[in-house]
Order: structure tokens, then sequence, then C-alpha cells
């Protein structure tokens, strides 16, 4: 099979690689589309240490089901499906307590850290365990269910706070994991949405999504957060440096929430007596446990909208070229979409 193989840091080739087979409980997969990751980026240039070459990346994919192993009996071949970037065990305490992106033996899809190597998507075919597969509907297509996984990291971390309805929220970064936050709470009930972040272009599609107010950061943000009426119940860190998460937290009033979901930095200045003079609640959100299913639901019935993110679909061998104008930065990419 034909696969984009990261040799070493910042170049891809396109390969043959050896067609997997699926054991027992397991699923192969065709590939119709697989979305570059920010993280695939980060792993790229070997900056978040978690694409460590030779490895086919690539977590954000839909396709067919080829061919099933022993034992898989809800689905057959011809199946349209989506699926999970976790690969959780079952067996451990956490994913028999429904906390499947904590599973003691996580592994993700298209990483080779220290630990373990995952081949991934950005390959004509794929493996998979059943229990992380979901059919996907007619009415969403491969390249819509790309963005089902970043949707799936919104959503979770929405739900990491009891409940926003009616809440002021505040979202710190509105690249694409963010600006699905602000449709997510947009569905949830949010009274006031304020999307802040460095590109205007972003902050229009977020005002799009469901905004109520929108913020760059080149004014005097800080003295914006001074006064006690732009003081938010919960705000949302989808960036993950100090100095974010620190702005964060100052703008949330007493007896806020701040939910953290981005980690570009490992380690950063933490402002420990103001969280705990004004008791505000810190919650981590890593990746999903068990979202997909409403999910899937509200893409078919349209209540998540993600057309918009998509910049480009291209075939799988344009995929170096996709990948060094991401690296760049290029003004106005959003989500690529590869097709194998």
């Amino acid at each position: 099979m034909r696969a984009l193989l990261l040799e070493e840091y910042k170049k891809l080739r396109l390969v043959d690689f050896p067609k997997p087979s699926p054991g027992k409980e397991e699923v192969l997969v065709r590939i119709k589309a697989c979305g570059v990751c920010g993280s695939d980026i980060h792993g790229y240039d070997g900056s978040s240490g978690r694409r460590i070459p030779p490895i086919i990346m690539g977590h954000e994919a839909s396709g067919v089901v080829e061919s099933v192993g022993e034992g898989v009996d809800r689905f057959s071949e011809g199946d349209r499906v989506v699926f999970d970037s976790t690969i959780w065990c079952g067996k451990c305490e956490y994913c028999l307590s429904k906390l499947r992106n904590l599973c003691v033996n996580r592994r993700v899809i298209g990483v080779s850290c220290k630990e373990y190597r995952q081949h991934g998507a950005f390959a004509e075919y794929l493996v998979v365990p059943e229990r992380i597969v979901y059919r996907l509907p007619s009415a969403v297509s491969f390249e819509q269910a790309a963005l089902i996984e970043a949707v799936s990291v919104a959503w979770h971390a929405v739900s990491r706070v009891n409940s926003v309805l009616g809440k002021h929220v505040a979202v710190f970064g509105v690249g694409i994991i963010g600006l699905l936050v602000v449709q997510v709470l947009r569905l949830c009930g949010c009274s006031r949405i304020l999307a802040i972040d460095i590109d205007d272009a972003r902050l229009l599609l977020a005002k799009k999504f469901g905004a109520t107010d929108c913020l760059n950061t080149k004014t005097d943000i800080k003295r914006f957060f001074g006064s006690l009426s732009n003081k938010f119940d919960i705000s949302f860190d989808v960036v993950g440096k100090g100095d974010v998460t620190n702005l964060a937290i100052s703008a949330v009033k007493k007896g806020g929430s701040v939910v953290l979901i981005g980690n570009l930095q490992a380690e950063s200045v933490f402002p420990l007596q103001h969280v705990v003079t004004n008791e505000i609640t810190i919650y981590g959100s890593c990746a999903s446990s068990g979202e997909y299913p409403e999910i899937i639901d509200a893409f078919a019935t349209g209540k998540i909208d993600v057309d918009p993110l998509i910049s480009a679909c291209a075939p799988l061998e344009e995929g170096p070229v996709w990948f060094e104008r991401l690296y760049n930065r290029e003004p106005g990419l959003l989500k690529v979409i590869l097709r194998p």
C-alpha cells in the first residue's frame, strides 16, 4: 500500500508499505480522508517528541471497512466508518470507569514515542480495534468525518465543567480546536462567548460559529480584564503557553473555572496564590472519552459545521507540500485533508 512516511524530521516521503491484515476483533479500514492535525506539524519538526521517525502519522480519519478479523460482529465489508484516535485497552480501572482517555495502556494512532510506535492513517489502509470504530451516516462526508476527532476534543473539554448554560465564557486561542470549542459552547447555551486570538480572520470565523464578542490580543488585554464587568464564569486555554494560561486564569471571577486544553509548553509559572485565594477550579482536558456517538449525530443533523474549517483536500502524494505550507504558517490555512 502507499503511505506517507516521516523518514526523518521535516522529511516526508510516499513509500510502499506492507498492507496490514486485521487480527482478532480488529477492522481493516480503507482510508478515504485524513486531516493534518497541529500535533502532526509539531511532530513533523520533532518539537513534540511524540513522532519519532520512522512513523506514518495521521489520526483524524474516516474510511470504508475493507475486511474484518475474527470476532468482529458490528461491522462488515463496505461499511462507512470513523474511528477514535485513542486505542484504549478496555480492561484497566480507567476504561472500566469509562475514562478511556486515561487508559493505563493508552496508545494514540499515528504516534511514536519512547513507549510505543503506532502507525497512522496517512496511508491507504489501517487496522484498528473494533471497539474504537463507529458507523458513519451517509449524511456525513468522509472529509467532514475527518474532523470528528477534533470536535471530540472540543466536546470533551466543554463537558469537563458541570454546565455552561447561561454562563459568560472566554476562549483563548481560536485555531481549529478553539473554533470548535466556540461551536460547542453555542450549542450548550452560553449567553456570552468571548473569542481571543491574534488573527483577525480566525476571529471572524469565531463570530460566524457563535462568539458574541471577539478580542485581538494586540489591544491591551490586561486592561480589558481589569474591571469586574469583564470577569468570566469560565475560560478555556486552547493555547497552552504560560502567559496565555495566566491570562485565562485572570479572566475568571472568584469561584470561576478554567479548562486547560492546549499544552504547547510542558511547564509554566503558575499563579498559585491567586488560584487558591479566589477558589478557582482548574480542569485539565485530554483527548475525548466516548463522546463520538453524540458528535456523529450532531454532524448528521447539521448542529456542527466544519466545512468553513476545511482549507484544502489533496491527494496523499501532495502531503509533503501541504505539510511544508502548514509548517510555514501560510496565512488563511486551517484544516488540510489528505485523500489516500
